[in-house]
């Protein structure tokens, strides 16, 4: 028995692995690579060139790959590519990137792109983030792993949201937030770290305790970003948890969010 519904369209160029499953009235576009065992539910488009990776479930009314609609796009070929493992939810909308950027926009694995969630061009999403319903993301967004981003959150174009960070409901990112932050209104805030994913991923007591101390180094001493950064010098030598929190502020280029 076929797993693709006789109802769906699929371009003779497209290249889906035996157990590939495509709903009906879904299409399947030219350049469109799909993995095995993903799953393709009803009334879904894929546009290429487009890779998808394995064990992926895309639902309904989704659209993958198409255009972007930046004005600087000229129908220039670009790529979409998506890795294993990832859910995304019904109308979820992924644009390709542009010839000006890195001409790609990426998703990485075992990620939750929930309802209407928008992932712009260029955009790189890493490993095990959750995009909450309505999250939008404008183009030449980075994303580190185990990101989240609760509704309705909008991120703006080139900016970079750091490892483990988290965005509260209806939140405005309009610089970067570094990793393990916790980003809330409209701009967003610091507000704290994302302290209880920590303790769900395992961090250790004392890793917790020096990450705290750090974002009040850089939160609570009234000290410009340099001054701080000199500070977390030595904690960072010690706990390669706050290098990480340390480097993601020194690689900022649009300033992070305080």
């Amino acid at each position: 028995m076929s797993l693709i519904d006789p109802r769906a369209i699929i371009d003779p160029s497209a290249v889906l692995a035996a157990d590939v499953e495509v709903g009906p009235w879904s299409i399947v576009g030219a350049g469109v690579e799909i993995g095995e065992g993903t799953v393709i539910g009803p009334h879904v488009i894929l546009k290429g060139p487009t890779r998808i990776g394995r064990h992926n479930r895309i639902y309904q009314f989704s659209s993958i790959g198409e255009d972007t609609p930046d004005m600087k796009y000229k129908g220039e070929e670009t790529r979409l590519v998506i890795g294993d493992h990832n859910i995304i939810r019904e109308g979820v909308t992924i644009h390709r990137g542009t010839v000006q950027d890195r001409a790609e926009t990426t998703l990485g694995d075992h990620n939750l792109v929930m309802a209407y969630a928008h992932i712009g061009h260029d955009s790189v999403i890493g490993n095990h983030c959750i995009l909450v319903n309505n999250t939008a993301l404008a183009g030449h967004v980075h994303v580190d792993d185990w990101a989240i981003l609760s509704g309705f959150t909008l991120v703006h174009q080139y900016c970079h949201i750091g490892a483990h960070s988290f965005s509260g409901m209806g939140t405005a990112i309009g610089k970067d937030v570094p990793a393990f932050v916790t980003v809330f209104g409209n701009p967003a805030e610091a507000r704290s770290m994302n302290f209880e994913g920590m303790r769900r991923r395992g961090f250790s007591d004392d890793a917790i305790h020096a990450l705290r101390r750090a974002y009040k180094v850089v939160y609570r001493q009234g000290l410009t970003v340099e001054q701080a950064l000199a500070e977390l010098t030595e904690p960072a030598m010690l706990f390669p948890e706050v290098a990480v929190f340390r480097d993601s502020i020194q690689a900022s280029t649009r300033g992070i969010t305080r």
